[in-house]
């Protein structure tokens, strides 16, 4: 199993065609934000202003399927789960979008752990 952003897997994504070629047993699990997530975040923390960190993708359900992959799109937490342990136990190639959203993120590990540190 790959786990990648989606910036990070649209840098290879052609790969996919020779998992499929080779017959390969692979599951790719996209963590979509739209972005260069992690950059973003960071700059932003540095006091950076973002420019050119967001982006729109393809429908990666269908990405998936144009290379003879079988894709799925996460539509909500609770189907995460099942449909990893669908792609493990298939044969084949499969791509997962999943949406993520690093709000909570931000709130917590710049903000909020900076307050308590601030307070020792």
């Amino acid at each position: 199993m790959a786990i990648c952003g989606d910036g990070g897997f649209m840098m290879n994504s052609q790969e996919l065609e020779t998992a499929v070629r080779l017959n390969l047993n692979l599951t790719v699990l996209i963590i979509n934000d739209s972005g260069y997530g992690m950059v973003k975040w960071k700059q932003e923390n540095m006091g950076f202003e973002d420019f050119g960190l967001s982006f729109n993708n393809p429908d990666f359900v269908k990405y998936a399927e144009a290379y003879g992959a079988k894709g799925y799109r996460v539509e909500n937490s609770e189907s995460l789960s099942t449909i990893i342990e669908t792609c493990l136990d298939s044969p084949g190639v499969h791509v997962i979008d999943c949406p993520a959203d690093y709000s909570e993120n931000d709130k917590i590990l710049n903000k909020e752990i900076k307050e308590l540190s601030s307070n020792l």
